[in-house]
């Protein structure tokens, strides 16, 4: 149970997070965010893991934190640029699908064996992610506004799917880092994709601060998306990855919510639909007594 509500807690940061995060990629550059985005999530985890943990990372957690944060850094600045083109449900939730899918297979192929109540709740989770991204039905149509935005839809839908993919690494680098090193996997992880990301802004020279606006929202996901990391993390140590992984990748959730609540979004029918599976996804994780 310890397993299944810090995974639920990792899934509510990474969802608050993916929401400010979105906001702050449609006002600057997906670069210049993620950066900020990483320095804040390293600065906050400096401050207080080195006084809460006190043992040295060995080099093979150490190298599966690198691991783990620079396929995460990738995966989230494919999911920032993904919400410029599609809409914030479509591009994380598609996310969520490949991260889960991912992260699933690489469980069972590590040797973990879920049990029934589980795989029934890791069943209804896939549908879920997928039934709470698809955005309220547009008309058919056949002029070039309508080859743009499909275009940009399809554009959007490729990006999920790269960010999936990095975000499942992410989820087994950590997983597979373990936890007899306290949290400084996470720190770890953090500064490799402080590293990566201020490379690639160098590259692109794109290396400043965004606008105040984004600035500030930028700071937000650092600092909530930091939060929901140090939960995935404790999570894996006290549940399965299979498990684990897909309810932190309901994430999905909060955002669709979120833009309902504070973007006046609509919550379609079959948005509900998924809610209601991710919900009852849950139960059955939480009933299984895996962990």
């Amino acid at each position: 149970m310890l397993a299944v509500l810090l995974a639920l807690a990792a899934a509510a940061g990474y969802g608050g997070s993916d929401y400010a995060a979105g906001l702050a990629a449609r006002r600057a550059s997906v670069v210049r965010v993620t950066v900020l985005v990483e320095v804040t999530s390293a600065a906050l985890l400096l401050c207080v893991i080195p006084f809460i943990s006190d043992q040295a990372p060995s080099l093979t957690s150490a190298l599966w934190g690198i691991a783990a944060g620079a396929s995460g850094v990738a995966g989230a600045m494919a999911l920032y640029l993904g919400f410029r083109y599609a809409a914030f449900s479509v591009a994380s939730s598609i996310s969520a699908v490949g991260s889960a899918a991912f992260s699933v297979l690489a469980g069972v192929a590590l040797g973990e064996q879920p049990n029934a109540l589980a795989l029934a709740g890791i069943a209804l989770a896939l549908p879920a992610i997928v039934a709470v991204s698809v955005p309220a039905s547009r008309s058919a149509s056949p002029d070039q506004h309508g080859q743009v935005h499909q275009h940009k839809q399809a554009v959007g839908v490729g990006l999920g799917l790269a960010a999936g993919a990095g975000f499942g690494m992410f989820f087994i680098g950590l997983n597979e880092a373990g936890s007899v090193n306290d949290l400084w996997p996470i720190v770890i992880s953090q500064i490799a994709a402080m590293v990566t990301v201020t490379c690639v802004a160098l590259a692109t020279r794109d290396l400043r601060l965004p606008p105040t606006g984004a600035r500030q929202l930028s700071v937000l996901t650092g600092a909530i998306g930091a939060t929901g990391t140090t939960m995935f993390f404790l999570s894996t140590h006290h549940g399965l990855l299979a498990v684990t992984a897909v309810i932190t990748s309901l994430y999905p959730a909060l955002t669709i919510l979120l833009a309902r609540v504070v973007s006046g979004e609509r919550l379609t029918a079959l948005r509900i639909i998924g809610l209601s599976l991710a919900a009852a996804s849950v139960a059955l994780i939480a009933a299984s007594g895996t962990g």
